[in-house]
């Protein structure tokens, strides 16, 4: 990707640091969402650095460890939509986020996506005892239909990422051809299948907490 971090917005650094007296013994879960490309993993992988740079135990798990495998997704016929709220494991996604509400006595354990290989890898995340708040990011924390619902009731706190459609298709296409689409391809995919799940993220930003906007970029 070609931008810049995005930095993390006052408003949501000090909404995350008002609730976190809220919950004791156990984690803040904090979800950052928002449509494909809106930066929503850069700003969850800031947030949680700024809140370790202030002494707040913090792990990051991102809703994208639940990607099915490939081989599922083509027994199922969901090859050519991956990334689709279907093509996930929400199950398992609301057993660990219920999980992690509660005090923790040991480390658990979480997936991570590897893009590299394009697929999940079990265990690659730790959250620790001790640890004071997860954050999570992903573009269905807020859909409340499909399994979905079981997820924004289990976040203490929701931020919904807006980004302008035009850089967000942008960074989808360059993601994808980093991926090794062609640009053809990646503009397809960027058009039909990302742009199918956008529009239905996009309906979901009244349940966050706070909708906030990425800064704009100095020229």
């Amino acid at each position: 990707m070609s931008d810049p971090l995005l930095g993390v917005p006052p408003a949501l650094l000090h909404a995350v640091e008002h609730r976190l007296p809220e919950v004791s013994g156990r984690p803040l879960l904090v979800g950052v969402t928002g449509a494909p490309g809106a930066g929503k993993s850069h700003l969850a992988a800031e947030l949680a650095a700024a809140l370790e740079a202030r002494g707040v135990r913090t792990a990051l798990v991102p809703m994208d460890g639940f990607h099915l495998a490939n081989p599922v997704l083509e027994r199922l016929g969901l090859r050519d939509r991956k990334g689709a709220p279907e093509t996930f494991d929400v199950d398992g996604f609301a057993r660990l986020l219920r999980l992690l509400r509660d005090p923790l006595s040991r480390p658990v354990y979480a997936p991570d996506f590897d893009r590299s290989i394009d697929t999940a890898v079990a265990g690659a995340l730790e959250v620790a005892p001790g640890t004071q708040v997860v954050v999570t990011e992903g573009n269905y924390l807020l859909l409340d239909h499909g399994g979905w619902e079981a997820i924004r009731p289990l976040l203490d706190l929701a931020a919904y990422l807006d980004a302008p459609d035009e850089v967000r298709r942008r960074r989808l296409v360059e993601r994808h051809v980093a991926g090794g689409r062609s640009v053809e391809a990646a503009r397809a995919w960027a058009e039909q299948v990302d742009g199918a799940n956008a529009r239905l993220v996009d309906r979901t930003r009244a349940r966050a907490d706070l909708v906030i906007a990425p800064p704009t970029p100095a020229s």
